[in-house]
């Protein structure tokens, strides 16, 4: 996420959103961090509303909350293992415990080629392009890999993803795909619930503004 000097503009839609917004969408429309936005708030000297900390949004666990009593240890309570020692399970467990030499999927997975390809459990068609690194690092998806091919680099706050509904790993073609905000992919995550022709009006309209940006940022170039 970009960090640098906020905007005046900027500033003003934080104390008006800062009170009531949760922090994940915070980031998405500010695109910065959540230390970043913790930090302009206290500048500016903006709280949470009491109405917002007293909301399931705030993310605390309520004094007056009873969630998890039921399955709280209760006073005087004897645990089951009480006084064993050396305890080994058997039957159905001791034979799926890992065996000495058995890997994990995570572990499986370094030991892939550079070229390797897999399909996530998302969909989503990816190929290891590094063997060092972090793990999330050595996997990209194939239509971010042929969208950069002919484009150039993914500028920084935006995402390559597909136009269409279709399968995801099977004929990942250009035509398919777009270039698209992080602000905009939030907003896309977030209309499911609606009925497909306000999802296409929404839709719509996200692309309009972003089509009125690039036009003017070209303009200013």
């Amino acid at each position: 996420m970009p960090r640098g000097h906020w905007t005046e503009q900027e500033k003003s839609r934080l104390l008006a959103l800062y009170p009531d917004t949760p922090m994940w969408q915070l980031e998405v429309i500010f695109q910065r961090s959540e230390k970043g936005i913790y930090s302009q708030a206290k500048a500016l000297g903006v709280q949470r509303s009491e109405a917002f900390m007293a909301s399931e949004q705030s993310g605390r666990m309520l004094k007056a909350s009873t969630l998890g009593n039921s399955t709280r240890f209760q006073k005087g309570h004897q645990t089951w293992n009480k006084g064993l020692k050396g305890f080994k399970a058997g039957g159905r467990s001791a034979q799926t415990r890992f065996k000495p030499g058995n890997l994990s999927g995570s572990a499986k997975d370094q030991l892939k080629p550079v070229g390797h390809e897999r399909v996530t459990k998302d969909g989503i068609l990816q190929r290891k392009v590094r063997a060092d690194g972090p793990p999330h690092r050595r996997w990209k998806s194939v239509h971010s890999i042929l969208w950069e091919e002919h484009n150039g680099p993914v500028p920084a706050g935006h995402v390559v993803v597909f136009k269409d509904q279709g399968i995801k790993h099977i004929n990942i073609t250009l035509d398919r795909l777009e270039l698209i905000t992080r602000a905009e992919l939030a907003l896309r995550n977030t209309i499911h619930r609606y009925p497909p022709e306000l999802k296409a009006a929404i839709r719509a309209v996200a692309k309009l503004k972003r089509t009125i940006n690039e036009v003017g940022n070209e303009k200013q170039n």
